[in-house]
């Protein structure tokens, strides 16, 4: 399958499956909110998970899980990031963001639900039948997710805004690191994990991948269409923030993004031509617009 189709393939049974597990909760507006968050996207965390879950042969009844649950995981942190405490932004993926539609209070609720849902989407019984893998995969996913991941990106980020000067590079790839790079990361680690397999070659590969995303997401923020990218844009040019763009330049930022994918591509040699969705993916990750 081409990689246009299987990203296709992966948010139709992401949101197949969303569905099912919330329509399963009492119709209230949060709930109803948790589902305008999750909704959308590129599901491109969703489709790691499949895939490399492929390249391992787990059955995709089981893989489906642990996929819902990082866009679960995602969501939250998009509808938590929007928040006027955060970034305070207006649209998310072209539509307003949660907080606007409905009330701080409701956003703040829906993406705890949703947080606490990637939890339980690793645990369900359906995920895998052995409940040690299940646990790794949640345990990962904490560990992904929260001080010592995206959690600790997001602290960095704010910390930086408030920072007598501008961030240096080492110290924005340490950031990315968290905030973008560690969910992608157990993203693609998740299918070897599910067939207890050696994460090292997912991880090489993701690592590069996250990274290469983070820097194009800069090179939109200064090139992209706000009505294409869903968001504003130019923002941390107008607060004066330091990105991969504004410390190595548009053209440098775009050769790094695109030596990372090499490096993502190559790391994927010991799977040979059964990864080359993986390889479509990070290409596709420095030729998106949105």
């Amino acid at each position: 399958m081409q990689f246009p189709d299987g990203l296709a393939a992966a948010a139709r049974a992401v949101e197949a499956h969303f569905q099912r597990i919330l329509d399963a909760y009492n119709p209230l507006p949060v709930v109803e909110a948790m589902g305008y968050a999750a909704s959308g996207g590129k599901r491109l965390r969703a489709y790691l998970v499949l895939e490399s879950a492929r390249i391992h042969d787990v059955d995709p009844v089981h893989a489906i899980w642990p996929a819902t649950a990082i866009e679960a995981i995602h969501a939250y942190s998009l509808v938590h990031d929007d928040l006027p405490c955060m970034d305070d932004d207006d649209l998310r993926r072209g539509l307003p963001t949660l907080h606007r539609k409905w009330d701080e209070a409701t956003a703040v609720l829906a993406g705890d639900a949703l947080q606490t849902l990637g939890f339980e989407l690793c645990l369900d019984p359906s995920g895998h039948p052995q409940a040690g893998v299940r646990a790794d995969l949640a345990l990962s996913l904490a560990r992904a997710a929260g001080a010592r991941g995206m959690v600790l990106g997001q602290a960095l980020d704010m910390a930086a805004e408030a920072a007598d000067g501008p961030l240096t590079l080492d110290q924005i790839t340490a950031l990315q690191a968290g905030k973008t790079g560690a969910l992608i990361t157990w993203s693609a680690q998740a299918g070897a994990r599910l067939a207890q397999a050696d994460i090292a070659p997912l991880t090489a590969y993701a690592d590069a991948v996250g990274l290469a995303f983070q820097i194009w997401d800069d090179v939109l923020d200064v090139e992209g269409d706000a009505a294409t990218v869903g968001k504003a844009v130019g923002k941390d040019a107008g607060r004066g923030k330091a990105t991969f763009v504004s410390l190595l330049g548009l053209e440098e930022a775009k050769r790094r993004a695109a030596h990372l994918v090499h490096e993502a591509c190559t790391a994927l040699d010991v799977y040979g031509d059964k990864a080359d969705g993986l390889r479509d993916c990070a290409r596709f990750v420095i030729s998106r617009d949105s």
